[in-house]
Formats: structure tokens, C-alpha cells, sequence
């Protein structure tokens, strides 16, 4: 079942490093792209490094908004084709990506993943064009409860392919499991 996450929560969705997938719409066009530089800024705002090249970009830069799904193990071949394939050399990149809105939200997420952000651009024109450091408030969140629950992760009650991936480089991701709790 998907809830909703508080935004004073959303932080931990992307805390712990994951690859995402980067989603955007501008003139009823969609698109999707893999990204792993997401990072929480504060407990509501998350930064993304988007190249200028990518397609994405255009879209998020035009309409203000941009979603962050987060994938799990079973979407793995997703991630990889939707970071090698751009819609500028294949307008049908996205015709097997299937996609859902929620209510009150223009901005497509990409379904199976086990987290979404929507994100109001916070618009910073230098960092955006000399590091393609793109700053969101996000402005909405929700999880899949098998996996996130009252503002923690359950890797390590979930199934596997419910986990997480972390690219490192050539195909290869790592996902989360075990959970340590340290008291000092």
C-alpha cells in the first residue's frame, strides 16, 4: 500500500543514498532518467545533479517541477536503460516506463518503485549551470509500507527485491539490508 510520508520525514526516503529516477513533464511531454547524486538538503529539500545534456533537464527547468522515484532491486534493468537511452536520440524511450500521478500533482512517477518526492524547484542559476546542482522543496512524499513505515525503512524485513540499489559503476548496484542500532 503507498502512504504518505510526512514532508518533516521526507529526508529519510533518500538519506541513505539510493539510485533514483528522475521524472519530469512540460507541455504534456514525459520523461525519466536514472540519477545517483540525490542528496537531503534539510528535512524537506533534497538536491539532484542533472547534467545540461539530459533531456529531464529541459523539462524540470521549464515547468519548475521534478519527481524523484525511488527503484528497487527488481527494477534494475529500468534504472539501467532509462540512464543509457536519451529521449534526444529515441522519442520511445519512455513507452514501456509506465507512470502514475497523484491527486493535486502534475508531475509523473514512475510506478513499482518503493518511494516518490515531488519537488518545487528552488531555483539557484549559478549552481544549476556550473555544477547542474538542481535544489527541490519537496512538496509532496509517499512509500510503499512493505518497505517504509512510520518514518523508517524495513529493508530488513522486506522481501529482496523490495531493497534499494546504490549504483557504484559498470552495472554494478549494491543494495540495503541489515539494520544496526548503536546506543552510546
Amino acid at each position: 500500500m503507498i502512504k504518505k510520508v510526512e514532508l518533516s520525514k521526507a529526508y529519510r526516503l533518500v538519506n541513505t543514498g539510493p539510485t533514483c529516477l528522475i521524472s519530469a513533464k512540460f507541455d504534456n511531454i514525459e520523461n525519466a532518467m536514472s540519477a545517483s547524486w540525490v542528496c537531503a538538503l534539510d528535512y524537506d529539500k533534497i538536491s539532484v545533479v542533472i547534467d545540461s545534456s539530459a533531456f529531464t533537464r529541459s523539462l524540470i527547468e521549464k515547468s519548475g517541477y521534478f519527481a524523484v522515484s525511488i527503484p528497487c532491486e527488481k527494477q534494475a534493468n529500468l534504472i539501467m536503460k532509462l540512464g543509457l537511452i536519451s529521449r534526444h536520440q529515441n522519442a520511445a524511450k519512455m513507452q514501456y516506463v509506465r507512470l502514475f500521478y497523484k491527486d493535486g500533482f502534475n508531475v509523473p512517477l514512475v510506478s513499482d518503485c518503493i518511494a516518490w518526492l515531488v519537488c518545487k524547484v528552488l531555483t539557484n542559476k549559478a549552481n544549476q549551470s556550473e555544477f547542474d546542482l538542481f535544489m527541490g522543496e519537496v512538496v509532496g512524499a509517499w512509500a510503499d509500507t512493505r518497505v517504509f513505515e512510520e518514518g523508517r525503512w524495513k529493508f530488513d524485513e522486506c522481501e529482496e527485491e523490495l531493497r534499494s540499489l546504490h549504483y557504484v559503476a559498470g552495472g554494478e548496484f549494491y543494495t540495503l539490508g541489515k539494520s544496526i542500532n548503536v546506543k552510546i
